[in-house]
């Protein structure tokens, strides 16, 4: 089975993002807001894929109780995605709860969907359809699947980060990430080439944000 490989712009930025944690544990406002803008935007394009167009509600109300917990954060910038996005995600059920409806998975920020440049013909056909295709694909997956999907491409965590998220095991996660992939490439017809390699294109098209 093929890895779902984590976005390297989100892996680029997590040395910025553990010093600037570190400053704003100490007071720093101004490291705060860099560790905001940093992690809000994949982090925004997550709950999306859970409360849709309350998602920023739900962040805004995530963002309070992070600001207010940072003190007991321990770990480095890849560490503090794994703990905003559980934060996130605690809110966001507590969210649905309160609306008693379900999980649903409704797609991303246009600027998370921003496309790399194609390196096969299987990401040649993903990386070609439109933001709305690709939002229209994550909304047709399972719930958990989108959401694994999400958490791994989308903020970036790697497996076992994933699956403390989700109070479920690495195993579990990987599996439901790559079905996910793999879906959203049968869905768009693309054969005949090397499974990982679907993946991965699959991946591409969902994972490289600004």
């Amino acid at each position: 089975m093929g890895q779902v490989r984590q976005p390297r712009r989100v892996q680029e930025y997590d040395g910025d993002l553990g010093a600037a944690v570190t400053r704003a544990q100490e007071g720093d406002e101004a490291a705060f807001a860099v560790a905001y803008r940093i992690v809000q935007p994949n982090l925004l394009g997550y709950l999306r894929g859970i409360v849709g167009d309350d998602a920023e509600d739900v962040a805004s109300d995530a963002w309070l109780e992070i600001a207010r917990d940072i003190g007991r954060f321990k770990g480095d910038g890849a560490g503090f995605r794994g703990w905003t996005a559980t934060i996130a995600r605690h809110r966001a059920l507590d969210h649905l709860r309160r609306r008693r409806v379900r999980p649903q998975a409704v797609g991303t920020d246009q600027d998370v969907l921003e496309l790399p440049s194609p390196h096969n013909t299987p990401e040649q056909a993903l990386e070609s359809i439109s933001t709305e295709r690709a939002l229209e694909l994550v909304r047709g997956l399972p719930q958990d699947q989108a959401e694994a999907v999400l958490l791994r491409v989308v903020v970036g965590l790697d497996g076992p980060a994933a699956a403390r998220v989700l109070g479920k095991r690495p195993g579990a996660v990987r599996t439901a990430a790559h079905r996910g992939l793999r879906r959203l490439a049968r869905q768009l017809g693309i054969g005949g080439e090397a499974e990982e390699g679907v993946t991965d294109g699959a991946s591409r098209t969902l994972g490289d944000s600004a």
